[in-house]
């Protein structure tokens, strides 16, 4: 299954997007970074400038017909960004909208409520994010991961780096049932 890894230009949590990448590549799907611009993106950790990495495709010129799956990687300026560019937004939205399933870490909810996708659903997030999510119509629970299954698609979120385990192994489950259908 082609997943799309979706980040702003800059500001995503290097070990958010690093860690499901190869979780999914080794899972046999093909991990794919899309962004709002073409060129390279900027990871960092926590504040610090870390590694940069390649955009394989960017939003607009791209849709969510030709994936599988989305995952929202971390970082607090990586959704702020993101939810400022209605395209990213749209994109995401159409993930919902196909009944795709969507796995968001730490502060990548702030780009689905932007999208209107969390009312009435269950999510966790980063703590700072739960006023938004409640205020947005959706549930918050303080969990390491938080799968959800409600009206279209499943929705997997997971609260930050230290739930990577328990977040990419929940994605891959979702994803690969997604696969198997």
């Amino acid at each position: 299954m082609r997943i799309a890894f979706l980040t702003a230009p800059q500001g995503v949590e290097q070990i958010e997007l690093t860690d499901p990448w190869q979780a999914a590549k080794d899972a046999g799907h093909e991990p794919v970074l899309v962004s709002t611009k073409p060129g390279r993106i900027q990871a960092f950790d926590h504040l610090d400038k870390a590694d940069t990495f390649p955009v394989d495709e960017v939003v607009g010129e791209t849709s969510a017909d030709s994936f599988g799956g989305l995952i929202l990687p971390g970082g607090v300026a990586n959704p702020d960004f993101l939810r400022m560019d209605e395209k990213a937004v749209r994109f995401v939205r159409d993930f919902f909208d196909q009944g795709r399933p969507v796995a968001a870490i730490c502060h990548a909810p702030w780009t689905l409520v932007e999208a209107d996708v969390v009312r009435g659903r269950v999510l966790t997030s980063w703590p700072s994010l739960r006023t938004d999510i409640r205020n947005a119509g959706g549930e918050w629970v303080d969990e390491q991961v938080q799968v959800c299954d409600h009206g279209t698609g499943k929705l997997v979120t997971s609260r930050k780096p230290g739930d990577l385990k328990a977040f990419r192994d929940a994605f891959l489950q979702v994803f690969s049932e997604e696969a198997a259908r």
